[in-house]
């Protein structure tokens, strides 16, 4: 959208005028800031496309019958969970962890002093099977990061408690994951992430 002098109409001086008045305190004009987009404004031909788009596109050619905006959504989820997961493992490389372990560790360190919890609610956190819990629990045991403790308030029951070991190599893990994190979304204000987080939000509590 152009200011009046380069062929802008009226209807974008008086945006760009309230946007500058509210954002920046002025009252520019010719204003050089863009002028916001109203909610019911469709994203133009200039807007960079991803490979998504063009999956989207030949589909829609191919089968008009077919109403394909739920793949615009959930085939970036899906590509940005790849992009996700190759970040995490690299960011686990320096403490030496898988990222299954790291789910176990996290699990444990969000547990507070100290640091244990039952198999069961480990199963909670991680969604896995018990037997797959089992098997993970042992192989961590084996290299010293978690060990198993009788349960003081059961006899018969188990707890899982994290050695000093995997408390320090988690510490180090989720910070170099956050940090990783980061600069996935840095194209990204904190003000169009929190929008994302609570649009993400509301779908995982439906499916949940």
């Amino acid at each position: 959208m152009l200011p009046l002098h380069q062929g802008g109409t009226r209807d974008d001086k008086s945006r760009r005028l309230q946007f500058c008045q509210t954002s920046c305190a002025t009252e520019c004009f010719p204003c050089t800031h863009p002028a916001p987009l109203h909610d019911n404004e469709n994203v133009t031909d200039q807007t960079p496309r991803d490979s998504v788009d063009f999956i989207v596109d030949a589909w829609e050619r191919e089968r008009p019958d077919i109403d394909f905006a739920p793949m615009k959504v959930l085939s970036r989820v899906w590509r940005l969970s790849k992009h996700l997961d190759r970040t995490r493992r690299a960011a686990f490389v320096t403490s030496e962890l898988e990222s299954w372990e790291f789910d176990v560790l996290s699990a444990l360190r969000r547990a507070g002093s100290p640091f244990q919890l039952s198999p069961k609610s480990l199963l909670e956190e991680t969604l896995v099977s018990s037997g797959t819990m089992t098997n993970r629990i042992d192989r961590m045991t084996q290299r010293g990061l978690v060990e198993r403790r009788t349960d003081p308030n059961d006899g018969r029951g188990i707890l899982v408690s994290m050695t000093e070991d995997g408390r320090r190599r988690v510490d180090t893990a989720i910070t170099e994951l956050v940090t990783a994190e980061g600069e996935l979304l840095a194209s990204l204000s904190k003000a169009d992430q929190e929008r994302i987080a609570a649009l993400l939000r509301r779908l995982s509590l439906d499916i949940d």
